[in-house]
């Protein structure tokens, strides 16, 4: 039980900080957002590393290194986690948290669907009924607005697909995100030292800025320890079920602090994407309760 209940507060420690991350990305605006992802990218491999080297994990990172199809991979997903991580920056700080929240709540039903079509998984009714409700609120903003949600559907869909080339290989999560950052760190920390020399960034001329780009790796990969440890002590629809609390801060945080606008067609597109969320939610929690 008391495994449990720390299982639950890393949980909601890691997907509370995720739903905050808005308001970090927020004190960065007058940074460049590829800029940003740099930032995020080389303090990222830089405090992962820190990261392995007090726990000792250079077994963990060896496996990995001697595996070239394991390489391959994560240079793969870390090529789609860095698409995602630019797009969600972009969003953030062009004012679109709401949608960046819209793509996280659809991504399990993305999930679903890339696992029926690419692995052949076996689904659900109920489960299929969500992607249904899911499309349906997609395809509702396209009629209403003429154009398709586009920075949430990038969201959703990078981050499956990342999800989905990580399945495909065996090794723990941190190792793995230090290898993703390390295949981009060269070309990362290049464009920041050619930012730098060309005066347009603020990185070392702003004490607080340069602080704040620091932080990036720090946001970034604490939560990660903080969903590992979780992941170990809960099972996986506890943890699917806890994934819903940072789109929801991120939506609070959208309509509620940074007053974006949240139209009567933006209601109805988040009321398709809530039923399918709640008959996912649903889903899991019978299956739960049946295993």
């Amino acid at each position: 039980m008391k495994q449990n209940v720390k299982g639950v507060l890393f949980g909601l420690a890691a997907f509370g900080a995720w739903g905050f991350l808005p308001a970090y990305w927020k004190q960065l605006q007058s940074v460049n957002a590829f800029e940003i992802l740099c930032h995020r990218i080389v303090w990222s491999c830089i405090f992962l590393l820190a990261i392995i080297a007090r726990q000792r994990r250079w077994n963990e990172l060896l496996e990995i290194v001697q595996n070239p199809k394991a390489v391959k991979g994560l240079a793969i997903s870390g090529l789609l986690v860095g698409f995602n991580w630019f797009i969600y920056i972009w969003a953030v700080n062009s004012g679109r948290v709401v949608e960046t929240s819209l793509g996280y709540y659809m991504n399990p039903m993305i999930n679903v669907a890339l696992g029926f079509l690419l692995l052949q998984e076996r689904f659900s009714k109920i489960q299929w009924t969500a992607v249904f409700f899911a499309l349906a609120g997609v395809v509702y903003a396209l009629v209403a607005y003429g154009t398709i949600p586009a920075f949430a559907l990038a969201l959703a869909f990078s981050f499956a697909f990342y999800g989905l080339s990580r399945k495909k290989i065996d090794a723990m999560p941190i190792p793995m995100l230090f290898i993703e950052t390390l295949i981009l760190f060269i070309p990362a920390l290049a464009y920041i030292g050619f930012r730098v020399a060309m005066g347009s960034s603020p990185f070392m001329e702003q004490t607080i800025i340069s602080l704040w780009c620091v932080g990036a790796g720090v946001v970034t990969s604490l939560p990660l320890l903080w969903f590992a440890a979780a992941v170990k002590r809960l099972n996986l629809s506890t943890i699917g079920i806890l994934q819903y609390l940072a789109p929801s801060i991120a939506f609070v945080l959208g309509v509620f602090v940074y007053k974006e606008p949240f139209t009567r067609h933006n209601l109805i597109t988040f009321f398709f994407i809530w039923i399918g969320v709640i008959l996912y939610i649903w889903d899991t929690a019978v299956h739960t309760k049946n295993s």
